[in-house]
């Protein structure tokens, strides 16, 4: 499934590749965002890392699960 990361102040965002379900990457997002962790750790489909600070984070999209997407976690 693919998760997109939207990032303060940048018109691009973040498309990561990951293996597993949503409910995981949903788990992280907001264990990263309730503990006020610097950054966001996802292991991609390929076995890298990628980092994210978490205070640059303006919103996640999962897409790939049963052809919805679901959208959130926006940081104010």
């Amino acid at each position: 499934m693919e998760v997109k990361v939207g990032v303060l102040h940048s018109h691009k965002e973040l498309s990561v590749h990951v293996d597993g379900d949503a409910d995981d990457v949903i788990k992280s997002v907001n264990i990263a965002l309730s503990e006020e962790t610097p950054v966001l750790w996802l292991d991609d489909a390929d076995g890298d890392r990628v980092g994210i600070p978490v205070d640059k984070i303006a919103y996640v999209e999962i897409v790939g699960t049963d052809g919805k997407s679901q959208v959130g976690f926006g940081n104010a």
